[in-house]
């Protein structure tokens, strides 16, 4: 069957009607797509926030580099946090899909700890690194290494809060098809972040020193 063919075939006894014609998408599939573009969005910013780091790694300003501020100890547990908030989302995912609302409060909860944990983790690497005097403000490249960090924690703190209100929604909703719809978005959004996350610890992290 060729693609034509396939696009005006009947389907649920329609007759003749082409597939342009047979009404709108199912909400799945709008709520789906956008979604996925919503994250494209996000893929570009952070893309423009890694390639002003790149150009900009080397410029300190006679002050400290990553290589002397970093502590990539810290980072790494920083990293299994998230890392392992992922796997938890995943499993979370898997009792949205059971219906289950115990396994999906606790998952939830254990997802969001080590979220919490993160940018907790996050936050006193900032208020070190400020008392140090290498705060934003001190160089180029410190500049554009707490613009890409700081926007990623920005969204992993949007993203906490977004998953606090869809533990309400379950709670006071169900698992209506609106509710799992908005939660499995959530889940796609935390492992996008997760991925980001991958790419400061390589770039900026391990990457400090060879700029």
């Amino acid at each position: 069957m060729s693609v034509v063919d396939a696009l005006t075939t009947p389907v649920d006894g329609d007759t003749n009607i082409p597939l342009s014609e047979r009404g709108p998408a199912a909400i799945e599939v709008v709520v789906g797509f956008g979604f996925w573009l919503f994250l494209l969005s996000d893929v570009v910013i952070f893309s423009a926030l890694f390639a002003a780091y790149a150009v900009l790694a080397d410029r300190t300003a006679g002050g400290p580099d990553g290589l002397h501020l970093f502590n990539r100890g810290l980072v790494l547990i920083e990293t299994g946090c998230l890392l392992f908030s992922s796997f938890t989302c995943g499993l979370c995912s898997i009792a949205i899909e059971r219906r289950s609302a115990a396994a999906t409060y606790f998952w939830a909860a254990i997802t969001f700890a080590f979220g919490a944990a993160f940018l907790g983790l996050e936050l006193s690497e900032f208020l070190r690194m400020g008392s140090e005097g290498a705060g934003p403000t001190r160089s180029a490249f410190l500049s554009a290494f707490f613009t890409l960090v700081g926007t990623h924690g920005l969204h992993v703190t949007l993203g906490l809060c977004w998953l606090a209100v869809m533990m309400a929604q379950v709670a006071t909703l169900g698992f209506r098809p609106v509710v799992v719809r908005r939660l499995l978005c959530f889940t796609l959004f935390w492992h996008a972040l997760d991925i980001v996350w991958i790419g400061v610890f390589t770039i900026v992290y391990l990457g400090a020193g060879y700029a």
